[in-house]
């Protein structure tokens, strides 16, 4: 019975198994396929969730044949629509002293009141942030020119401006009874960057609404 043979080592110089020129070349072009396949994929669903540019309407056909439905997203990147316009909410008090006599404060600016509570903060409010600036959108959202609500949330939403209003101008009565307050909107439109192929806003028109009446419910905890 003979002996198991040993098994043969290479030695250092000997060259080992290398792959064939078909091979390589296969590899490679697998390789190639795979990566251009994947940057595609995310370049189109970098696309579809950045906010709306000129890239977006050109290949807007590509970028929903691709992702809708088998990757439909549910998000935005950034701001889905970036604001083009600055807007300024403003309000002001109407008060009577101890005599009756009616008297009409100045306008006070509620949205610098946030900016100088959120700049220079490292760690700001989100109620600074936000809090005024979705109780006005809301407010927009549910009532015509005309200031008459256009469904059911629209006495809601007034509501809510108003009293977010009185608790900021409480202190200005300086202990007059508060009788009526009103708020204004003025808005400056910023200009699209110079890549941007959007028209610019040239009509944000101010928006000044009626007097509120202040009733003691509503000066209640201030």
């Amino acid at each position: 019975m003979c002996a198991p043979r040993a098994p043969v080592l290479e030695g250092p110089g000997e060259p080992g198994p290398t792959w064939s020129l078909p091979s390589l070349a296969l590899l490679a072009v697998t390789a190639a396929v795979l990566l251009g396949a994947a940057l595609w994929h995310l370049a189109l669903v970098f696309l579809s969730i950045a906010p709306p540019g000129p890239v977006q309407r050109t290949y807007a056909h590509a970028i929903e044949a691709h992702v809708n439905p088998e990757f439909g997203q549910d998000w935005q990147l950034f701001a889905p629509q970036p604001l083009q316009a600055n807007v300024r909410v403003e309000a002001r008090l109407r008060t009577a002293a101890g005599s009756g006599t009616p008297r009409t404060g100045r306008w006070t600016s509620l949205t610098a009141q946030d900016i100088a509570a959120v700049r220079h903060n490292s760690l700001p409010s989100h109620a600074d942030q936000n809090l005024l600036r979705r109780a006005w959108d809301f407010y927009r959202d549910t009532h015509n020119r005309r200031e008459m609500p256009t469904d059911a949330r629209g006495a809601l939403a007034a509501q809510y401006v108003k009293r977010i209003a009185l608790l900021r101008l409480a202190d200005d009565a300086h202990g007059a009874r508060i009788t009526a307050l009103q708020v204004r909107s003025r808005a400056v439109p910023v200009p699209p960057p110079h890549w941007s192929d959007r028209a610019p806003v040239r009509n944000t028109p101010h928006r000044t609404l009626p007097w509120w009446p202040v009733t003691d419910d509503d000066r209640r905890g201030l």
